[in-house]
């Protein structure tokens, strides 16, 4: 990409498209298009091509999607598939009609199998069943990504695909039933502190395994994707790191100076087991991610502070 290219950011106000804005914005990248939800409903496809028809964007970060946690996934399981499926078809067809020179789509470590072999390499895509708490999701980004692979085989383009491992960091979704688990055990602690609760009570055991990843280190690999990267699989982006929930739920109370009991629901679902990527493929590129944990979590409480809407998102 040039500095003066016309970079579209598709879901530019979410957590992961704020990032990536920030990141271009930080590389000197001066030609950047946005779009509000209000502005541009890119589930209908007459406003997605009439947009560009008239941007025509050069490149295109797709980073738009109906995203939740465990509860969202499982009470909406009709929306998630429908939602995610129509808006990345819609920008990923208008991209390809309108000469778009590359497009970066973001998906989801959960598109790999539950029972994959860990860590879990780009290789093992569709090779086993998913995990059922959010197959709706998995599948409408499994969708995206093929429908990348598929264009770049039948015509020539040069769209590739990212998957990332659990996010978070500024402007992630705090809500108390929708969000995802280190978010919500950032609210949930922080509440407990304030109000002096003796314990905090958490889903499940605290057995499964979790990587997870700043949020703007992810931006970072990104861009580098966009410039360095082509090919018709997908890139993992994670760490390569792992710890339970216990542990990671520990960590959090520690962060935020949560000095209570924490206890378990075991009838509450675990979900995935274990989901560690393989991200041997983005080394190989030459990138690696830079936020431990720990700092990662003092910098997303940070934001969960300074972020006056968190009790509505």
């Amino acid at each position: 990409m040039e500095k003066n290219s016309k970079i579209y950011v598709a879901g530019h106000r979410g957590m992961v498209g704020s990032a990536i804005v920030r990141e271009l914005e930080r590389q000197g990248y001066t030609n950047i298009i946005t779009r509000t939800h209000k502005e541009l409903d890119l589930t209908r496809q007459d406003e997605v091509e009439r947009f560009f028809a008239e941007e025509k964007p050069e490149y295109v970060f797709l980073a738009a999607a109906k995203v939740g946690g465990i509860i969202a996934n499982q009470s909406a399981l009709a929306d998630f598939m429908y939602e995610n499926m129509i808006l990345e078809m819609n920008v990923i067809h208008s991209a390809w009609r309108n000469g778009c020179k590359k497009l970066e789509f973001l998906g989801s470590s959960c598109i790999y199998p539950r029972l994959a072999p860990q860590p879990m390499s780009e290789s093992c895509l569709l090779t086993s069943s998913l995990e059922q708490t959010n197959e709706a999701y998995a599948l409408a980004k499994i969708s995206g990504l093929k429908y990348c692979e598929y264009l770049n085989r039948q015509y020539g383009t040069d769209y590739i695909s990212v998957m990332p491992t659990n996010l978070y960091g500024p402007n992630d979704n705090y809500h108390p039933e929708h969000s995802h688990v280190l978010p919500a055990l950032i609210r949930r602690f922080h509440e407990a502190k304030e109000q002096g609760l003796e314990e905090v009570v958490c889903w499940g055991d605290g057995s499964p395994l979790r990587e997870f990843l700043y949020v703007d280190d992810l931006a970072n690999l990104c861009v580098f994707l966009m410039n360095n990267y082509s090919g018709n699989e997908t890139v993992n982006a994670g760490t390569g790191k792992e710890l339970t929930i216990k542990a990671l739920t520990e960590l959090v109370a520690k962060v935020i100076g949560y000095e209570g009991k924490i206890k378990w629901d075991t009838s509450r679902p675990n979900g995935t087991p274990r989901k560690l990527l393989d991200v041997s493929k983005a080394a190989g590129l030459g990138w690696t991610y830079r936020t431990e944990l720990e700092d990662g979590i003092r910098l997303a409480y940070d934001d969960f502070l300074n972020n006056p809407m968190r009790a509505e998102r």
